[in-house]
Order: C-alpha cells, then structure tokens, then sequence
C-alpha cells in the first residue's frame, strides 16, 4: 500500500497544468486548501467537485492514478469521517447509544469532511505530479524572498522543504522493502491487539530511521563536495516566467471564491 502513495512524486508531461509556472501552482492549491472552507453545502462542495476534476483532465492524468494515490489514506479518512457521524448532534436522530448519536446533521457533516479530505488530497498530489521538486523549490524561494529582509534564511528553508518532499516516495519505497523482508521472516502486520500491532511496527521504524539518517549523512557530504555554500551568490538554471496562462488561472480561483460565496447557504 506504501508504494501507492503519490505524494512527493513527479510524472513528467506537457499538460496545459505541466506548463503552468510552479509559483500559480503552488498559490493556488494553498488557496485551494483555505477556500475549501467556504464550501457549507450540496451546491458549493459540486462546484469544488467540478473544479477539481476539470484540474485532472487538464494535466492529462488519469483519474485512476488519483484514487490509488487516496486508498493508502482511507482508513484516516474513514475515521474521521465516524468521529464526526458519531458525536456531530443536530437534525433528525437516528439512533442514540449513551453519548453517542447518529443525527442527519452527523451524517452530511461525515459526507462534507470526506468530500473535504479526497479534493484536498486531489490537489496537493496534483501538485507535485506535475511540478519537479526543484522547480518547487525555486517558487518557494521566490515567494518567500520578501522575508530575506528580515533575516530569514529563505533559501535554506525551500531547500530543505525540497529535499524533504523528494524523499517522501525514497522513504515509503524503503518501508515497503523492509515490510516485505520482515514478513518473509514471519513477522505478521495488522493482526492481534493494539499492543501486538505496535510491537510489530517496532522492527519497520527502527531500520527505517537508520537509513534515513545514512541517506542524509551521505546527502550532507555530497553537497559539501560539490562546494555548497548556502544560497548567496548562487545562479538559476531555470528561470521563472509567470505567463498569460498563469494570471488566467489565478483569475480562475477567483471566480471559483465568487461562486462558493454565492451558493453558500
């Protein structure tokens, strides 16, 4: 199931969203994440909906490879989802056991947070699907410039958000292999208790964890060979051009905002 996570990974193209410069990408699905929030009801969650799909169809992506990229995070969504159906009170009462109650108002708020969930999963993997890590890192470092003037070290920051999303499919890959070699060692997940269950993750974390700090050892002396000196004086390669296609898509997000705000009950 870990090598089914999508996040952090790139599939290369030349889709109208490929093309899009990574800075209108990366507004936009913040924007996206905060506006979501506006949705109240049927009409403004159809119009996210709408909106997210119409986002897949224009990076040529199949939908397919969206909903495997969600079934590794169903299970955390599932329980949401019940904690809200389970203790969200209001509306027509289904059934109460003790200070639990199932309430129409529970029921659509479950439906809402899972519609929620998914478009939001939807579009951050949409990002990364279609941005190169390092073009991510330069928009970020763009868009943080302002903050060099107090001091902040912008380009450390993106680099290490980089390089941080980069080894997320490294690392689910790694989990995957030593899940797979602790289970030809008769090592069982997901069966017994919560206490058997969690001494069973014990010999995938450990493993896991010296590799991570081997990878990153070996990164660090990388870049001090190559003469890493931090971000000063340092020229791009690639250059940001923020296009005509880029302010229409910004202007997108906005007609999305004024239709949420008038379909909002």
């Amino acid at each position: 199931m870990l090598d089914k996570l999508l996040f952090g990974r790139y599939i290369q193209g030349d889709s109208l969203v490929h093309r899009l410069d990574p800075r209108a990408k990366l507004i936009g699905a913040f924007y996206f994440i905060i506006v979501i929030f506006l949705a109240n009801n049927w009409q403004t969650y159809l119009i996210m909906t709408l909106f997210t799909f119409l986002c897949v169809i224009l990076s040529d992506i199949k939908l397919s490879v969206f909903l495997n990229g969600v079934k590794p995070l169903i299970w955390l969504i599932l329980f949401t989802v019940l904690l809200q159906i389970l203790f969200t009170r209001g509306g027509e009462t289904y059934l109460v056991l003790g200070p639990i109650s199932i309430t129409s108002f529970g029921v659509i708020n479950g439906a809402f947070i899972f519609m929620r969930f998914v478009l939001i999963i939807f579009i951050s993997t949409l990002l990364t699907l279609t941005t190169m890590p390092l073009s991510l890192t330069d928009a970020i470092e763009k868009l943080l410039g302002p903050l060099k003037r107090f001091k902040v070290p912008v380009h450390e920051i993106a680099l290490m958000l980089s390089i941080a999303l980069r080894f997320v499919p490294t690392l689910m890959d790694e989990a995957s292999k030593i899940m797979n070699a602790q289970r030809a060692r008769g090592v069982e997940f997901g069966e017994g208790n919560i206490v058997k269950q969690m001494k069973a993750v014990t010999p995938i974390l450990v493993p896991l964890f010296v590799s991570s700090f081997n990878r990153a050892d070996e990164l660090a002396n990388a870049m001090e060979a190559r003469g890493y000196q931090g971000g000063e004086g340092r020229t791009k390669y690639r250059i940001l051009d923020w296009q005509k296609r880029d302010t229409l898509s910004m202007l997108a997000f906005v007609a999305l905002t004024g239709l949420l705000l008038f379909f909002r009950s």
